[in-house]
């Protein structure tokens, strides 16, 4: 049995390899600041846990981070129940989440897609479905980045092959790039 100090330990030194993917991180960021600044949407989409970040990291942005500030356009593709077992049911769960892209994606937008393996087939095809359609792709996944890595815009592959590890990442990640963003944006600021 693992105690939790050795877990911390785990955490703390894939933590310290994200140094390793700064620079991606990092124009990720500029990317979603720039999308937003032109009028575009943050649209994210994930499955179980990654998921739940979709609706954390849509929530910090439509919502507030930190600071106070006008809403901003994210809309995670995760939570439509209707939307998601009408077109699971009549169509299949592979294209769930690219049928929203078609939808409500236009070229100003960005996609963030998010899979830890890097081989969700359903985050695949919404990436596909987005590329198709003019939207950024940042792919945010771990391992060997899987096929989303090829895929994308700008692929952000956490240097993990714990699912756990790598979902403690991508928050981290989310949240630094919230942060980044209310900075743009708050009141008081320039943009």
């Amino acid at each position: 049995m693992n105690t939790f100090m050795s877990e911390l330990r785990e955490h703390q030194t894939m933590i310290e390899q994200l140094a390793s993917c700064a620079e991606q991180i990092e124009t990720a960021a500029q990317l979603l600041i720039s999308t937003l600044q032109q009028g575009g949407k943050i649209l994210l989409c994930g499955n179980g846990g990654s998921a739940a970040d979709c609706q954390h990291i849509s929530a910090e942005l439509v919502v507030r981070y930190r600071k106070t500030r006008k809403g901003l356009a994210a809309i995670a593709l995760t939570t439509d129940t209707s939307i998601l077992t009408a077109h699971a049911n009549d169509c299949g769960f592979a294209t769930v989440f690219a049928r929203q892209v078609e939808a409500i994606g236009n070229p100003k937008d960005c996609l963030i897609a998010i899979s830890t393996s890097g081989t969700s087939e359903n985050i695949l095809c919404a990436a596909q479905a987005a590329l198709d359609n003019g939207l950024t792709v940042i792919g945010l996944t771990g391992n060997d980045g899987g096929e989303l890595s090829k895929l994308v815009t700008l692929p952000i592959i956490v240097p993990s092959n714990v699912t756990a590890r790598i979902q403690e990442a991508h928050i981290l990640i989310g949240h630094w790039w919230c942060g980044e963003i209310e900075e743009t944006f708050s009141v008081g600021s320039s943009s």
